[in-house]
């Protein structure tokens, strides 16, 4: 249980990220990541709400840092 806690601290975040990055945009990252948790929730993964909790919470930072990294390409981009 403690891995799979840790792993829904660091891989939700990490996916928004990396999905930003490819995609160019944060919203399309957290609704690719989000579409990846559900479907593992709905093969049975995701076993209790402290989980959920925690992935949750591990999106909202991803999602937050990806949101800066993309103002700071278009940034780079435009300036």
């Amino acid at each position: 249980m403690l891995g799979k806690l840790i792993a829904g601290l660091i891989f939700p975040c990490l996916l928004v990220i990396l999905f930003s990055r490819v995609t160019y945009n944060h919203i399309v990252g957290l609704l690719l990541t989000l579409a990846l948790i559900s479907v593992s929730a709905y093969k049975g993964y995701t076993h209790s709400w402290p989980l959920i909790i925690i992935d949750g919470i591990s999106l909202t930072i991803g999602f937050w840092y990806s949101k800066r990294m993309v103002k700071n390409f278009k940034r780079k981009k435009d300036g």
